[in-house]
């Protein structure tokens, strides 16, 4: 054979093959499982399903949802857990640490795409670039944005000096806090911490937070604030307190200040991860990403209902005004 001809024989080789893969996958059902604080019709999930979609998975014709595990609280984790197991999904979208641990220890081989404040420092990951095992996903800066967001707090407040921080006792470890009263004191402000283990010890950290004389919120990081953010931010609004939230979504619901990555956003860069395992990438290899856009929302409604004048050049910085 010539070298014209074999190049070209190789070359039609090159373009057959994708399309006879693609039939081969089309016809295919894919199960995927869910074990997520989310509920099924919140606009991150929908923003989710949106992205599969795009990428050629959609439920109802080549995608199966194999356990429907959605709005599922810490009590519920362990049974959620192995009954998407028994499920035998393709892959499974796993909640934060802790949803993802009780799932790494029903499986190894499953692959779990997870998000969590710092997949690595969980040790979920072995690295951001390889993270080893069954488990990748998204890692969410949360320990320099909690830190970031403690700043924009005190830009948003200016005369405060006692500011209460609000910590999710079973994740947030001491050195991140230490980390946080440093920078706050560094700028002359006073940081309080109240631990919570439960949604039901909120409100009394709060009451004890205002009889400390806080004069503004910052709530870290954690999916037990995300969850009952609704709750926080009118106990917030109750007291008159500025808070500062990890969601700039939260802003939409009342808080007074959002910062970080867009939650739907986030859940469109796990669709993406998700069609990699569905395609037969391992997660072993899939490098866990980090969140590539960042908002400020700020609610100007709930800053004049609680009497917080934020100054005028942060509000001209802001990516979102809520009027």
């Amino acid at each position: 054979m010539r070298r014209r001809e074999f190049l070209e024989a190789i070359g039609g080789a090159a373009v057959a093959w994708p399309v006879a893969s693609y039939a081969q996958e089309a016809d295919r059902k894919y199960r995927l499982g869910f074990l997520v604080p989310a509920p099924r019709q919140s606009p991150a999930i929908v923003a989710f399903f949106d992205e599969l979609r795009a990428n050629g998975f959609a439920e109802g014709q080549n995608l199966i949802v194999s356990f429907a595990g959605f709005d599922v609280r810490n009590e519920q984790i362990s049974e959620g857990g192995k009954a998407v197991i028994a499920s035998s999904p393709d892959a499974i979208v796993a909640g934060p640490e802790l949803y993802a641990r009780a799932l790494q220890a029903e499986t190894k081989t499953i692959p779990l795409i997870s998000m969590s404040e710092d997949l690595v420092g969980a040790g979920l990951a072995a690295s951001l670039a390889r993270p080893g095992g069954n488990v990748t996903g998204i890692s969410l800066l949360s320990p320099e944005l909690d830190n970031k967001r403690q700043g924009l707090l005190m830009e948003a407040v200016p005369g405060a000096r006692r500011i209460a921080t609000l910590v999710d006792a079973s994740i947030t470890p001491p050195y991140h806090l230490d980390a946080l009263r440093a920078a706050a004191n560094s700028r002359g402000v006073d940081s309080i911490f109240y631990p919570i283990k439960k949604a039901n010890e909120i409100g009394d950290a709060f009451e004890a937070a205002k009889t400390n004389g806080a004069e503004a919120i910052n709530v870290l990081a954690t999916p037990l604030f995300f969850i009952n953010g609704q709750r926080i931010i009118d106990q917030a609004a109750m007291l008159r307190l500025p808070a500062i939230f990890q969601w700039p979504e939260m802003a939409d619901q009342g808080g007074l200040l959002g910062y970080g990555p867009p939650f739907t956003e986030v859940y469109r860069q796990r669709a993406r991860q998700v069609v990699k395992v569905l395609r037969g990438a391992k997660p072993s290899e899939i490098p866990v990403e980090q969140p590539v856009k960042f908002d400020l929302a700020i609610n100007l409604k709930t800053a004049k209902a609680i009497g917080c004048e934020v100054p005028a050049g942060m509000v001209l910085r802001a990516d979102r005004l809520i009027e």
